[in-house]
């Protein structure tokens, strides 16, 4: 693929998956205030926003899906300049405009993020290779852990009950 198209092929896919977002949280709001037909209509909206998403993706996957060992990489390190640099800017830019609900959940993501480092660079040492066990992800703020689910999120404290258990 020439490197505009493929550009663009980036652009559609996060716009996708952007949208798919958006209109499940405007489907929520549709549903609060109980307008179920519009609800559904962003439901199916926010479904076909997916579809188009994974058809980018399915294009962009010989540029940005490699190897297991290399794809672990990437993911560790992406997930330790988001935790040690990203987040941190965002903080301190919500903490400067005294946006509090902002700061929780940039520090919670902050925290989450270095946690899924952890866990990436364990799985590049090969401590979890040919382990398959089932992952805890905190639905609050998106903690993950291969233990068993705690009580209490280290992150948030949400109770064991907001945990998803992915097998």
């Amino acid at each position: 693929m020439k490197e505009k198209t493929k550009d663009n092929v980036y652009t559609a896919f996060v716009g996708e998956a952007k949208a798919y977002f958006r209109l499940l949280a405007y489907a929520e709001k549709a549903e609060e205030e109980d307008v179920q037909q519009v609800a559904l209509l962003f439901r199916s909206i926010a479904e076909a926003e997916r579809v188009h998403a994974t058809r980018h993706m399915q294009l962009l996957k010989e540029f940005m899906v490699k190897d297991t060992d290399t794809n672990l990489e990437k993911s560790f390190q992406r997930e330790q300049s988001i935790s040690q640099n990203e987040y941190p800017n965002f903080i301190k830019d919500a903490e400067d405009e005294g946006e509090t609900a902002a700061i929780m959940t940039f520090s919670q993501a902050r925290d989450a993020e270095s946690y899924h480092a952890k866990l990436y660079e364990r799985a590049m040492y090969n401590v979890i290779k040919d382990i398959v066990k089932a992952y805890h992800v905190c639905q609050v703020c998106g903690y993950v852990t291969e233990k068993k689910i705690p009580d209490k999120c280290p992150i948030c404290g949400a109770p064991k009950e907001k945990f998803q258990t992915i097998e």
